[in-house]
This record gives structure tokens, C-alpha cells and sequence, in this order.
């Protein structure tokens, strides 16, 4: 077992493609599974197309329709305002998304389809340190 912290320094509202750095944590490590773990409430973990980044830009824009900052007048029910018109969003937005991915190893690889990336998703406006947990596991 091989336990690894990636540190992400994320600008606001953002996917940041994190797949070399898994991809390097993996290499030579043989058959198994890797698990990403991420330590925080107000952003996610994807799997997502890495070839066309109009598909990074609608995701950030479809999650900012379903939860939009919480001074917007469709958000007036939010009660959790103490860390700012941006925070209780992004605990909506990652409640309906993974913070925890698995992917298969193979021959220390990992096995992703060709369009495939694995993203850390940045759900709040100030910048912020994240930290990703990444656990591989023979198998």
C-alpha cells in the first residue's frame, strides 16, 4: 500500500486536471487500485473528458445555474452565510459530487478511457489550498 498527499493551489471557480500527478504517483507500482480521497467540503473530484475544454467551461457554468452564490434572489432560503454569498453553494455542489474516486492499475498504469482526466473541481471564489489523498493498493 502507497499513501501519497497531492497539494492543489486552486484561483476560484476552476477544474484543475490533476491526472499527471496521480499518473506519476501510480507508475511502476504494478496491478491494483488507486483511491483519491479529498479533505474538504467545497470542492469535488471528477472523472471527466479531457480533450475539449468547452466541457470544463459548461460544467462550472451548469453548476453555478443549479447553486448559484448565495446573494443571488433564488438563494434568499440559504441560512449558512457566515463564511460568505459563496460558501454554502459550494457545499451544494460538491453534496451532488464525488470527493472520492477509484480507478483501476494496471502494470502501473492507470486504466482511463482515451478522453478521460481525473479533475479537482474548485467550487469557491478565494483562492484555496487542497489536498488530495491518494492511496494505491495492490491487488
Amino acid at each position: 500500500m502507497t499513501l501519497t498527499r497531492l497539494t492543489v493551489q486552486t484561483h476560484g471557480p476552476a477544474c484543475h486536471d490533476i491526472t499527471r500527478e496521480v499518473a506519476a504517483v501510480v507508475s511502476g507500482l504494478g496491478d491494483g487500485i488507486v483511491t483519491l480521497f479529498l479533505r474538504h467540503t467545497s470542492c469535488s473530484l471528477l472523472i471527466q473528458e479531457n480533450a475539449d475544454p468547452d466541457v470544463q467551461r459548461d460544467l462550472l457554468g451548469w453548476l453555478e445555474r443549479i447553486a448559484p452564490s448565495a446573494d443571488h434572489p433564488s438563494m434568499g432560503w440559504i441560512t449558512h452565510r457566515a463564511e460568505g454569498p459563496d460558501d454554502m453553494p459550494a457545499h451544494l455542489k460538491a453534496a451532488v459530487l464525488p470527493t472520492c474516486l477509484q480507478i483501476p492499475v494496471e502494470r502501473g498504469r492507470m486504466v482511463l478511457g482515451t478522453w478521460q482526466g481525473i479533475y479537482l473541481v474548485e467550487h469557491r471564489r478565494a483562492p484555496h489550498r487542497r489536498e488530495v489523498v491518494v492511496k494505491f493498493q495492490a491487488g
